[in-house]
């Protein structure tokens, strides 16, 4: 056993309350009224990064909540890797199906509960612990590091996607590894390459100035809400497919070699509708059910609201009506284009009689997609193979992480994910929690990809 880890194994129990302390700030994102937490927790983090040996730690300003920034760049010679991951969390709700507080962390069966145990605190925490046991023991790392850590991943990292752009000479390197993500399962690993872009939009629908008798007026004047529904209607084929003029044109189609990957995944798909508990798969026509949710992109009604909607009748014709939709993208689609043609479609379905507004919302992201053979990727896979005994599957995921393309954008890096949470883990649910067995694996690979990388470079 080397030093370092000699050093991790020692220091199991501090490493554990460590994560318990860090666990205890409700850092949510999304509230105004927990903007002072989030602040918390990013000091919290440069503390613990100084505590670890880290240099030039610094809290910084994004115009929304804040980033965490330290490095170690004394390795002549050696590659330079960016360390990304994020200390804000999702809110808790509901809270009555937590079976201890969300905020108060509990260690039960070899596992943490807590709100952000897997996503991402202790996923986070993994490369600082390894930075802390190298520096401690041997006084060095084996290769150059920066550490970013960001406070609004789960609000969609509308601040800290411009401040990469603003600060392309300190977060500079060779590639990134991402903390925050997941394994397929206890034994088998995953190489994540590929995850979907964002677009977020609403549809206002106005009729007249106010709500109307529908008796009086019914059939004389367009119902905002039948306006909504056939505008939406128009969006989809009844097969789901999506209509709107241009949607597909700049899609970077699956090969052949794309597809035999994400079927090598295993997929039981009756076990998952029943999961789900419906009676069948649905989606864009000639591809599989892995395919259309890794790998095609989506227009989904998040929600729609207009009218009465208490309980009983009440006989009105609406003055307007409302819908919020997201659209999912892949390689190569650009977020604003997807916008502008989703209300170009709108102005030009949308019936005489009522005045209809389509709008962006917050939180964008770029699709990203990672080569396969790209050199993080062999590095990563093979420190993997060697921990888990078997090669890692390479997966695309339907969410969004935004900061990994801007990496590539902005820093012309890509970025391998390094994580050890698992999909069965309750992110963002209630009861989340963290497998320690997986804690104390992450911190093996972190270590060894380190090494990998000093000795055979990237």
């Amino acid at each position: 056993m080397k030093a370092w880890e000699k050093y991790l194994e020692t220091h199991r129990d501090e490493a554990l309350a460590d994560m318990v302390a860090f666990l205890r700030i409700p850092s949510i994102s999304s509230p105004r009224e927990n903007t002072a937490d989030v602040q918390a927790a990013a000091e919290w983090t440069a503390a613990r990064m100084r505590r670890a040996g880290i240099e030039h730690v610094q809290v910084m300003a994004t115009g929304g909540h804040p980033a965490v920034y330290g490095d170690w760049l004394h390795a002549g010679g050696k590659p330079t890797v960016l360390i990304y991951g994020h200390f804000d969390v999702q809110p808790a709700d509901p809270l009555e199906l937590w079976t201890s507080p969300p905020f108060e962390p509990e260690v039960r069966d070899g596992r943490v509960y807590a709100r952000g145990a897997g996503d991402d605190k202790g996923n986070m925490l993994i490369p600082i612990l390894v930075a802390e046991a190298f520096l401690k023991t041997g006084g060095e790392l084996p290769i150059n590091l920066k550490f970013i850590f960001e406070g609004q991943e789960e609000i969609g990292s509308p601040e800290f996607v411009g401040f990469i752009a603003e600060q392309k000479a300190l977060l500079a390197a060779d590639l990134a590894i991402s903390a925050d993500g997941s394994q397929l399962a206890e034994d088998q690993p995953i190489l994540l390459v590929g995850f979907k872009g964002l677009i977020p939009l609403q549809i206002d629908v106005y009729g007249a100035r106010s709500d109307l008798h529908s008796g009086v007026y019914g059939g004389a004047i367009a119902n905002p809400i039948h306006a909504l529904v056939r505008i939406l209607d128009s969006m989809r084929s009844p097969d789901g497919k999506v209509t709107v003029d241009g949607f597909y044109d700049d899609v970077v189609d699956l090969t052949e070699e794309d597809r035999r990957q994400i079927s090598d995944v295993p997929f039981d798909e009756a076990h998952y509708l029943a999961d789900l508990g419906v009676d069948a798969a649905f989606g864009e026509p000639g591809y599989t059910t892995m395919e259309r949710a890794w790998a095609r992109p989506t227009l989904e009604l998040n929600g729609i609201w207009g009218g009465f909607q208490g309980e009983g009748v009440k006989t009105v014709l609406p003055k307007e009506a409302h819908a919020k939709i997201t659209c999912r993208l892949v390689a190569n689609q650009e977020p604003h284009r997807i916008y502008h043609l989703i209300a170009e479609h709108v102005a030009r379905v949308a019936p005489a009689g009522v005045r209809v507004q389509t709008t962006q919302l917050p939180g964008y992201a770029y699709p990203y997609l990672m080569p396969v053979d790209h050199p993080g990727n062999r590095v990563v896979g093979s420190v993997l193979t060697d921990l888990y005994g078997n090669s890692p599957f390479y997966v695309r995921m339907g969410g969004s992480v935004g900061p990994l393309m801007s990496f590539l954008r902005e820093l012309g890096i890509y970025t391998v994910t390094l994580a050890f949470a698992l999909e069965d883990e309750r992110h963002h649910a209630p009861d989340e929690f963290l497998r320690l067995a997986r804690f104390e694996k992450g911190k093996l690979a972190f270590g060894r990809v380190w090494e990998k990388i000093s000795d055979e470079g990237l």
